[in-house]
């Protein structure tokens, strides 16, 4: 259990919650003294106001605000932290518990491996609180990932992640490394000959409902340093490169709910983990590689690393037919150029899968934003001695043009989506502390529950 959620009997004190509109009629039930109080404390219910309530013994209880129609999950975020340390509390007056449930958790996270700060309080959970303790395991086990250092969280740490999650919910894993990576994954191999820290290809299968099931197929980009390789980056792109591996994070994430949760679904996740270095056996501009798929790939940017690492997998993963192909990757600037941070960037060649996927961003406050496969740019990555480029050799529409090379690697039968994503959070809001965010995580796994049902397995 989440330290932010309190162990079952414990003595727990009302926290009471209010709009605007509602606020006279949550005054109005309380007792007079706190009543009194609040009213000469100036209270107003503004989304994330928190006020502490005296009581006879001291404190009573707290009020928060939701504000005027604004977001659940964001009002109570900003209660763990502005409670008393380790206070223990139940929700009153709160229609949708799952949100306020995963707006607490999400609100209490912070990155403590090497600066412990204050215990948050602590929120009972009750059984209206849906998958959101589940979800929020994962999305803190997906932002530890993205901030631990890239010292302590290489190739071979990543892939043991995977394999600990894979094993501790009956998956069967697999890790590939070292001559039988080269021979599986030649791409991948690739990327990672510069670094003193070899590749490892986490290969996680969960029989779920059955061999009858449904396929989901995940694959996620797991560079977990990105110096740019021959093409190195400018040190201010750099600082933040730990974070490359955010795609491979995003996707154990989703994994591990979708296990957890029981959906009937068959499960395979592939994770590339690898670091982009220079060294001397580093791959160089103008190498060409020939890839799991037989397609051969000219380099024409050693940074443009994260569609050759994800090429192999998407290859691999969709051989095994499945009803439902999803990669995710930290993969371009242009991206972020176009939508900014909080916006995944999606691609996908099935509109039914994409709509979907938009639908459970906006229905879980993780949203995503539809790009075009733009066909006639397909022709910039084909001009030169092998069959692809991976880089057009131009600055125009490089998420698309990043999405059509990884497209290549996918059989038009299959529907598959490319999640283009940030993992990261410049700065902190209500629920979003800096660093390492779980971006797409949540619509996800919405969008997958939304499809597959869970029918009373699992451990939600």
């Amino acid at each position: 259990m989440l330290p932010c959620f309190a162990p079952d009997g414990a003595s727990t004190l009302p926290l009471h919650a209010a709009s605007p509109a509602s606020l006279a009629a949550v005054l109005a039930a309380l007792p007079e003294p706190a009543r009194r109080f609040a009213e000469a404390g100036g209270f107003a219910a503004r989304q994330g106001e928190i006020l502490l309530l005296p009581g006879e013994s001291g404190l009573a209880g707290a009020l928060v605000g939701l504000g005027e129609a604004g977001s659940v999950r964001a009002a109570f975020a900003a209660a763990p932290l502005a409670l008393p340390e380790a206070s223990a509390w139940h929700l009153e007056g709160v229609a949708d518990r799952e949100a306020a449930t995963l707006g607490w958790a999400l609100g209490a996270y912070r990155y403590s491996r090497f600066k412990p700060g204050r215990l948050p309080a602590r929120l009972a959970l009750t059984a209206d609180a849906g998958f959101a303790p589940a979800e929020a395991e994962a999305i803190w086990a997906t932002r530890d990932l993205v901030n631990h250092p890239a010292n302590l969280l290489g190739p071979q740490e990543l892939a043991e992640a995977v394999a600990e999650v894979g094993q501790s919910l009956g998956a069967r894993v697999t890790l590939t490394s070292g001559e039988q990576l080269a021979a599986a994954y030649p791409t991948i191999a690739m990327v990672g000959r510069g670094s003193a820290r070899p590749p490892v290809v986490a290969d996680l299968a969960w029989s779920g409902a059955g061999p009858g099931a449904p396929l989901v197929a995940l694959c996620g980009k797991g560079v977990c340093f990105d110096t740019g390789g021959y093409d190195l980056k400018p040190p201010a792109m750099m600082l933040r490169m730990k974070k490359d591996m955010g795609g491979a994070a995003v996707a154990l994430g989703v994994a591990r709910l979708v296990m957890q949760a029981g959906l009937p679904v068959r499960l395979r996740l592939l994770v590339g983990a690898v670091e982009n270095a220079i060294g001397a056996h580093a791959m160089r501009p103008l190498d060409v590689v020939r890839t799991r798929k037989g397609l051969t790939v000219e380099v024409g940017n050693t940074d443009a690393e994260g569609r050759l690492v994800l090429c192999d997998l998407l290859a691999d993963a969709d051989a095994g037919k499945p009803a439902i192909l999803l990669d995710f990757a930290t993969l371009t600037g242009a991206a972020r150029v176009a939508l900014g941070p909080d916006l995944v960037a999606l691609f996908a060649n099935d509109d039914r899968l994409a709509e979907d996927l938009v639908a459970a961003g906006k229905a879980s406050e993780d949203p995503l934003w539809r790009l075009p496969l733009w066909q006639p740019y397909l022709a910039w990555l084909e001009k030169g001695p092998a069959e692809l480029a991976n880089v057009s050799g131009n600055t125009h529409a490089g998420a698309v043009v990043a999405a059509l090379f990884l497209e290549r690697f996918v059989s038009p039968a299959t529907p598959w989506a490319h999640l283009d994503l940030y993992a990261w959070n410049d700065q902190a809001r209500p629920g979003r502390p800096e660093g390492g965010e779980a971006t797409g995580l949540a619509a996800v796994f919405r969008m997958l529950r939304d499809r597959f049902p869970p029918q009373g397995r699992g451990r939600a």
